[in-house]
């Protein structure tokens, strides 16, 4: 895995080799092998290597076509890059290296900008083309690797971290309030945003074609429910078993040390049984694994995992996160460039840091929930939107928000939960998704945030995120429209941003098979009840992966109740993390302040203090939102 940065130049010196090197070296972390760059009277580009495919030199970038007519920065993997280039021999194409990156000049010199529909892998790339001066910018389908860029109309600017790109002392800083708005609703910023005005994400599915004349912006894929499935339940699964083998099989092709992260839950166990099972019948060596785990036990997965290493007798470490995590948290903070409040970036950074102790590549479940129906959130939407239909819109929409706001006038948890039920079952079912699943509702907000930001807010909402993509998915059911809204939205801002960030910190590279975008295609024609099946008494979340991993694991890992990469939050924040978030939250005149207010910010702290109310998401979140402030704001990261 690698980073790559640069930017166009179109009738103008912007900077010099030293500003590229800059740009590299605030990404070093991501490619510590190696670095180069290009620069001509256009366009600049660099790339920090990890060696992972073809470790000689020949593998460096910025590299070369074979006819010299085309350079590129390319940070990713291609996993049908060997077929590829077989094919492309055949029509007299000629390389000069064994890698994924050549194929990739030598496809765009032979299909233009349709050379995408052609990859499977993760990537983001930026490509020029010497004698027509076009720059070629992309990103994977599911938004696996990152871009970030800023354009002024004439020239573009990208780098794969935020840090890369602010090295260019023109770039705005200039905060974007509704993205701060938007933070504290999901624990991330979502696509195209960033917490900076005229900064944006490259959304997954899309390429950018820059020349003189300008930018332009398309979708090359999306992701597809409304074609149906209408095999048997027995061939969907045997289709999917060997879909996903094969997925599997193609992430196992490495240079370099490879093994899997394992938390004992369905998705992980049961892509490290199948990458056991590959090794197996190529006689290569047991997998390697790697597990975290707390000294709560609530929290612990561990021994979970070590049955499952055990089963497959892997070569398996672990590591205990012991109450020491305000030692480490500032550096693990300084790695996301944005604001940034999932709780599992801990736990992820240390699986990160204990894998490349071992590997340089791991192999992980990501986006089993997401495109399988995995989360408990899908069976809470599902019982909410019964009840919806049980009630008259009249009804819904009349009585339901006046019971609602009785409900809030009490403090307790049973209470809180009424209120919550009652706002989504009052509005339509994409709403509802969105009120269910954000992380601060409407009254917390509104007694938080001051005057000035509100203003400046003009009545926008976060909602529109999630409403937007429910109301764009083709799907036929709610189940489809959901799926596709996570796919779209938490995925690649939340899930796919934390292991990229968290891995590359410890110059790790994740491989997701699940993720494969053959997978979500055949997973997305699969009908809904064989993804959340309600024809048990209890609905079963991610029916058909189970029923795939059935002969590989037992039914203690198969049908536990999910407790994915939590943390014990609450109890950091009244104790280990107590005297780091007072100190920032109480202790800082701008940043968080600037948006909400300080009495209201002590309130909240007090009541979860002294355990009347449970406000660690949000107090989670202020502290995430200062410590980046601190950094990025007051330039404590050069």
């Amino acid at each position: 895995m690698c980073g790559i940065a640069g930017f166009s130049q179109f009738d103008q010196e912007i900077a010099s080799q030293q500003t590229l090197i800059e740009m590299g070296n605030a990404i070093f972390h991501r490619g510590p092998d190696a670095g180069g760059e290009y620069l001509d009277d256009d366009i600049a580009l660099c790339h920090r290597r990890l060696a992972i495919i073809d470790l000689s030199d020949a593998g460096i970038q910025p590299m070369h076509s074979f006819d010299q007519r085309y350079v590129i920065a390319f940070n990713g993997e291609i996993y049908n890059f060997l077929e590829l280039r077989e094919n492309l021999i055949s029509e007299g194409y000629q390389f000069n290296t064994h890698t994924d990156t050549e194929v990739i000049l030598a496809l765009y010199a032979k299909y233009g900008t349709d050379c995408l529909s052609h990859l499977n892998g993760m990537f983001a790339l930026a490509l020029w083309d010497k004698q027509e001066k076009t720059l070629f910018i992309a990103r994977d389908r599911m938004g696996k690797k990152p871009l970030y860029y800023h354009f002024d109309g004439k020239n573009i600017y990208f780098a794969s971290e935020l840090k890369s790109l602010l090295k260019l002392p023109h770039i705005p800083r200039e905060i974007r309030t509704d993205a701060v708005y938007d933070f504290f609703a999901y624990q991330y910023i979502p696509d195209p945003k960033t917490i900076f005005s005229n900064v944006y994400k490259l959304e997954p599915g899309h390429f950018i074609t820059l020349d003189n004349s300008g930018l332009t912006k398309k979708q090359y894929w999306d992701i597809s429910f409304a074609q149906v499935n209408t095999d048997s339940e027995e061939k969907i699964k045997d289709d999917l078993t060997a879909l996903t083998k094969a997925c599997t099989k193609k992430r196992m092709i490495s240079d370099v040390p490879l093994g899997a992260f394992l938390s004992g839950g369905v998705d992980s166990s049961g892509i490290v049984a199948l990458m056991s099972e590959i090794a197996e019948e190529s006689k290569n060596k047991p997998v390697t694994t790697c597990s975290i785990g707390f000294d709560d036990e609530k929290y612990n997965e561990v021994k979970f995992a070590r049955s499952v290493a055990e089963q497959y007798k892997t070569d398996h470490h672990e590591f205990t996160v012991h109450q020491n995590v305000k030692d480490d948290l500032e550096k693990i903070v300084s790695f996301f460039d944005e604001p940034f409040a999932d709780p599992s970036l801990v736990p992820t950074y240390f699986v990160s840091e204990l894998a490349k102790q071992q590997v340089t590549v791991a192999v992980a479940g990501d986006g089993g929930d997401e495109v399988f129906a995995g989360y408990e959130k899908y069976s809470v939407d599902y019982t909410e939107n019964q009840l919806r239909n049980k009630f008259p819109p009249f009804i819904r929409q009349s009585l339901f928000p006046s019971l609602a706001k009785l409900a809030g006038c009490f403090k307790a948890t049973p209470f809180r939960r009424a209120k919550s039920l009652l706002t989504s079952l009052s509005v339509d079912p994409a709403m509802g998704f969105y009120i269910s699943n954000s992380f601060i509702n409407d009254d917390v907000w509104n007694n938080l945030v001051n005057d000035d930001t509100k203003h400046k807010l003009a009545g926008y909402h976060p909602s529109k995120i999630t409403t937007d993509a429910y109301n764009k998915a083709d799907g036929a059911d709610h189940i489809s429209k959901i799926l596709y809204t996570d796919m779209k939205t938490y995925l690649p801002g939340g899930i796919l941003v934390k292991v990229d960030r968290m891995s590359m910190a410890n110059s790790l590279e994740v491989r997701a098979p699940i993720l494969d975008y053959k997978i979500v295609e055949f997973a997305a024609k699969i009908p809904s009840k064989y993804k959340f099946n309600t024809d048990k008494a209890k609905p079963e979340k991610k029916y058909i992966l189970k029923e795939i991993f059935k002969p590989f694991l037992t039914d203690d890992i198969l049908y536990r109740k999910k407790m994915g990469f939590s943390v014990p939050l609450a109890d950091w924040l009244r104790a280990e993390l107590k005297e780091t978030t007072e100190e920032r939250l109480f202790n800082r005149t701008e940043g968080l302040t600037d948006y909400l207010k300080l009495e209201a910010i002590k309130s909240m702290w007090d009541e979860h203090q002294d355990k009347s109310v449970d406000h660690s998401s949000t107090l989670w979140s202020m502290l995430m939102f200062q410590m980046w402030w601190d950094m990025y704001m007051k330039n404590e990261i050069k």
